[in-house]
């Protein structure tokens, strides 16, 4: 196994790594797609994050890294194993990092059945794709963009899920498909189609640093870490661990973190008013600050933890004109969000929605 280069090592690009810690966090935000041109860390940043996450609780022998502590999502293995009385030992595991070749099939992706032994001996026998392996893990595609777009499908359909169902002839298998997903792509060798790029939670477009002082630190480290990767990563191995360790504390914390009425009006008028299509990045803005407001160790999440989480996924939904730059910093969306907080005031809107009012049906006169 080749030496993996520090996480907190990498240099600047700070959009990309805030992104993937938050994915870290919580899972369900829903995957980051990375964009940006060639030698910018991008594989490098997504294998150090699998390296740095904190161990996982297992069954020893599933293939689905199910669980023990959660048996509502037990993959279907674990449930018949389970209903058998059989003794299933539990095990640390290191989170695994799957690698997605663009050439990946359906089957691949998402297991097959063997559905001659289920005729043929009544077994219903599963083999395990993509999908189990990433299970709780970290799922990686390079080159997103020229993968099958029919593949993409499944695999957002699968992270925004949590569940791979598969069906043949009247026969199905479930098992858990829980997923940090992070693609990453070359913009000159083409883009997604606007259909699957909404579906990624978090977009961050990076570029090769420009600083000089910046780019001599990048090669310090570099040849640093080619003459002794184990030294290297052990001058490292404290501040990755730390880090390891605050993402740890903020999963327990997230769904804790509390928002009010306030705070979703205020995410409703920034997308509204930046002309953002449909309402999925409404609930992805949600999330990503409270998993920010979590990792920040607060217990309710700020405006900034709304503008930190907007600058990611906002970007790839804007409508902009051919000339425009779909950019826009979080210092630039704070502001936004306290013009349209004062014009909301003005109107006499400031008061938050109640809970128990919003958009309820009038009730009819009897």
């Amino acid at each position: 196994m080749r030496p993996i280069y520090p996480f907190t090592a990498i240099v600047g690009q700070e959009r990309m790594k805030r992104a993937l810690i938050l994915n870290a966090i919580d899972q369900r935000i829903g995957g980051v797609l990375i964009r940006g041109e060639r030698g910018t860390a991008k594989s490098t940043a997504a294998r150090a994050m699998a390296a740095l996450l904190p161990e996982i609780e297992v069954f020893a022998d599933s293939p689905f890294n199910d669980d023990p502590r959660a048996p509502l999502s037990w993959s279907d293995w674990a449930k018949e194993r389970h209903e058998r009385g059989e003794k299933m030992e539990i095990v640390k595991r290191r989170v695994t990092f799957v690698d997605l070749p663009v050439s990946a099939t359906e089957d691949r992706v998402v297991g097959t059945l063997d559905i001659e032994k289920a005729i043929q001996k009544g077994e219903r026998h599963f083999e395990p794709g993509v999908l189990a392996a990433a299970n709780r893990g970290l799922l990686y595609i390079d080159e997103v963009n020229l993968l099958d777009d029919h593949v993409v499908d499944l695999l957002l359909d699968s992270a925004a899920m949590g569940v791979n169902v598969v069906e043949r002839e009247g026969i199905s298998f479930a098992h858990p498909a829980r997923f940090i997903l992070i693609g990453t792509m070359n913009p000159e060798e083409g883009d997604l189609r606007p259909q699957l790029l909404d579906r990624f939670a978090l977009s961050v477009e990076i570029q090769g640093i420009r600083g000089a002082r910046e780019r001599v630190l990048i090669m310090e480290r570099h040849l640093g870490f080619e003459a002794d990767p184990e030294g290297f990563r052990g001058e490292w191995e404290d501040a990755d661990a730390q880090l390891s360790q605050r993402i740890a504390q903020a999963r327990l914390l997230v769904d804790k973190i509390t928002y009010t009425s306030r705070d979703l009006l205020t995410i409703a008028a920034l997308t509204a008013s930046l002309n953002v299509e449909g309402h999925r990045a409404d609930l992805v803005i949600l999330k990503a600050a409270r998993a920010h407001a979590a990792y920040e160790r607060r217990t309710a999440i700020s405006e900034r933890d709304i503008a930190l989480a907007a600058e990611l996924a906002l970007p790839h939904r804007m409508r902009q004109g051919p000339f425009q730059k779909g950019d826009i910093s979080p210092d630039q969306l704070q502001e936004r969000i306290e013009q349209l907080q004062g014009a909301a005031a003005a109107q006499g809107e400031s008061e938050p929605i109640p809970d128990n009012q919003a958009d309820q049906p009038e009730k009819k006169k009897g």
